[in-house]
């Protein structure tokens, strides 16, 4: 069962399950402000930093044409920046986040994801292969930007993972998957397909599997605004996502973490 809370928050409401949808949390105007934004920066051209340049995509690919935007709250120049930079560091995601982290939530990362109709999805896989965040795991905060299901590549979440450790990566199948690295999923687990509405967030811990397959649809976009937390007292982190952002906007640079998939060989950005 998808955990979904409208009520006081407990004191450890991904404990359970790994994650929770909030649903409504994001307010009908500020959604379409910022996919008018977003999509009003894409149709501007291509800006070096801003997009995906790890993934290499042939001209053919839906996604060579709709490439995430990797850390958009960074480039405060641009209306799409400023939208997200506000948007992560808003009450309405932190009073939450604190209950998750049990810590003042620190901002560390912010994505784009447009997903358009025949794009390819991300294979199952864990936020702090990547993050790394130490000693405790991250938060993720995965805000929908359209209504998100099976049909358009919505996202798929595997309960009671968020109590694993980090796990082996292998490749995928590059077509079906435009990242090259997964996890399998154990023995015992499954996937729950969520399914959300414009202005619903899905929380989860920054070790709960999850994934999401293609775009199957016609004429649907997925898009997404995802923004990964990590607490106060982190003393590690992949130096990708450091700096760090207090809920003033006020800058905090964290340690590298002691190992990474910046060392192994694999890209650090996911």
């Amino acid at each position: 069962m998808i955990t979904s809370l409208e009520a006081p928050l407990p004191a450890s409401p991904i404990s359970t399950s790994g994650f929770m949808i909030l649903r409504g949390l994001i307010p009908p105007a500020d959604i379409a402000e910022l996919l008018s934004a977003a999509m009003a920066q894409v149709a501007a051209g291509p800006l070096p930093g801003l997009y995906d340049e790890h993934h290499k995509m042939t001209a053919a690919d839906p996604l060579a044409r709709w490439p995430r935007m990797l850390q958009p709250h960074r480039f405060t120049a641009l209306a799409v920046g400023r939208l997200v930079r506000t948007l992560m560091l808003e009450e309405r995601l932190l009073t939450p986040l604190r209950a998750m982290l049990g810590d003042e939530p620190l901002a560390a990362q912010s994505m784009i994801y447009f997903k358009p109709p025949g794009a390819r999805g991300q294979d199952l896989h864990q936020d702090d292969f990547y993050l790394r965040s130490a000693p405790a795991p991250c938060v993720a905060a995965w805000i929908a930007l359209d209504a998100a299901d099976a049909d358009n590549g919505g996202l798929m979440v595997v309960p009671g993972s968020h109590q694993l450790e980090l796990l082996p990566v292998r490749a995928t199948d590059a077509s079906r998957f435009f990242a090259e690295d997964a996890v399998d999923l154990p023995a015992g687990l499954q996937t729950v397909q969520t399914e959300l509405a414009p202005g619903d967030v899905l929380f989860f811990a920054g070790r709960v599997i999850h994934g999401s397959g293609p775009n199957r649809s016609a004429t649907r976009f997925r898009r997404s605004c995802i923004c990964h937390y990590v607490a106060r007292g982190t003393t590690g982190l992949n130096p990708w996502n450091s700096p760090v952002l207090d809920r003033t906007g006020q800058t905090i640079a964290v340690p590298e973490a002691a190992d990474g998939p910046w060392r192994s060989g694999s890209f650090a950005k996911q």
